[in-house]
């Protein structure tokens, strides 16, 4: 029986958050055996591409790409991982699947896009509200009068970015030869806060991951110590030049410089693209005790939640996709306020009349320092959060709930069946011949 073409439209190859929430959708979908999987490739920001070939463990993915950007025929299902003003309806069933928005209001496109499609999958309970949530009015310029409503009120689900827990768990045993774990081996601090994400446009304390508030609240917290952590930042800006490694460290100088002190904690910079293996080595040195993080909205936060694998503490902020999974028993998450989106982090998808959180400064420089004084404490709740994210959160439970949900909500699709005739029989011919009709003779008549 032929399995119903399944395309999905996605940024398979980027190395990106999305790029690997693309290859876990897909490899899932496949590992389900129910459909014919074909992969659209798309691209991604300015993330670069290769992930596949540099990981091969990802081959698998290669077959399934189309060679070329077209459709021989409509598919019976079509799924474009993206953002949702780019969701277009192309199948006879049409699925978004989307992180979201950060902020409290999604674009009106996205909204719109939505509207497109049968069904969205949304990484999180904010992303699903956000996108429900966002309402708008089409007025006339002359009248002011509304003329149209823009609001979305379709199908959802939300289906969270499960972890690959065969990949991010505790290492036994240290990669002792390793040019990574010898590099942060060799920083002379005993204990550091690791931060992984981009740093993205926003002035100080309002770009969205909040990466040089951070930096400033960490260098004010611990100035003058006769006894310091050490913070490791895992990022950048749009990719892994030279180029912007440096921009990065004059960043870092500019925040140092507005500290009026000679004797700051030491930051560090971990810049470049890395492979999952070498991010959870990373995770698991045993200099990096905890993951911060004051972000001001995510549709999921990855990273955070790969990291409680490792049963280390985790400090982020009380807001957005991450608390689906973050118990605020196990890990610290922080208070703070709503707060309209700076001018300098707005775009057109960050909208300048939308909210995100913004945290309160007391607390992250008392919770930095309390986990570093009384980390057993935190530890040995970390190892909870770790156990729930394995038990509830993990590839395999994501892949559970998506063929739940494909099950239940796919309809089923006319099949093609081959008619079969029945065999017609020979007909034998057993009419009887008429009798010759004899005319008479007719007689010359003259004229």
């Amino acid at each position: 029986m032929n399995k119903p073409v399944f395309v999905i439209s996605c940024p398979i190859d980027t190395y990106s958050g999305y790029g690997a929430r693309s290859r876990d959708i897909v490899k899932a979908v496949v590992e389900l055996e129910k459909y014919d999987v074909k992969i659209l490739p798309q691209r991604w920001g300015n993330t670069p591409f290769g992930f596949i070939k540099n990981n091969p463990e990802w081959e698998f993915l290669q077959s399934l790409i189309l060679e070329k950007p077209s459709l021989p025929s409509q598919p019976e299902i079509w799924a474009q991982i993206t953002v949702p003003n780019e969701f277009q309806k192309i199948g006879k069933y049409n699925i978004g699947i989307t992180a979201g928005i950060e902020t409290t209001i999604a674009p009106s496109e996205w909204v719109i896009g939505c509207n497109k499609m049968d069904l969205i999958l949304g990484s999180s309970k904010h992303t699903i509200d956000v996108l429900k949530n966002s309402k708008f009015e089409k007025r006339d310029k002359k009248t002011n009068q509304v003329v149209e409503k823009i609001e979305w009120r379709g199908n959802s689900e939300i289906l969270f970015e499960g972890a690959d827990t065969e990949m991010y768990k505790p290492l036994t045993t240290p990669m002792l030869n390793n040019k990574l774990y010898k590099s942060l081996n060799s920083i002379p601090e005993s204990f550091a806060y690791l931060f992984v994400g981009h740093w993205i446009q926003g002035d100080l304390g309002e770009d969205r991951k909040n990466v040089g508030l951070l930096i400033k609240a960490f260098f004010e917290t611990f100035k003058n110590k006769s006894r310091k952590p050490a913070l490791i930042l895992k990022t950048s800006q749009v990719g892994s030049s030279y180029m912007d490694r440096d921009a990065i460290i004059e960043k870092i100088k500019a925040i140092k410089a507005t500290c009026k002190s000679k004797n700051l904690p030491n930051v560090y910079l971990l810049h470049g693209e890395f492979t999952d293996e070498e991010m959870n080595e990373i995770y698991n040195h045993s200099k990096v005790k905890a993951m911060v993080n004051l972000t001001k909205g995510e549709g999921f936060g990855r990273p955070l939640l790969e990291f409680s694998l490792t049963n280390k503490p985790i400090l982020t902020t009380n807001w957005s996709g991450h608390t689906d999974y973050l118990n605020p028993n196990f890990t610290t998450l922080l208070n703070g306020t709503l707060k309209e989106v700076h001018p300098s982090a707005a775009n057109n998808m960050l909208l300048k009349e939308a909210q995100w959180f913004n945290v309160d400064t007391g607390q992250v420089g008392y919770y930095l320092k309390d986990i570093f004084t009384n980390y057993k404490k935190y530890k040995d709740l970390a190892k909870r959060q770790g156990f729930r994210s394995k038990s509830n959160f993990s590839f395999e439970k994501m892949k559970e709930k998506m063929d739940k949900v494909l099950t239940e909500r796919i309809p089923e699709f006319p099949k093609e069946v081959q008619l079969k005739l029945p065999q017609l029989k020979k007909i034998k011919n057993n009419k009887k011949e008429l009798p010759k009709l004899k005319l008479p003779k007719l007689k010359k008549i003259e004229i």
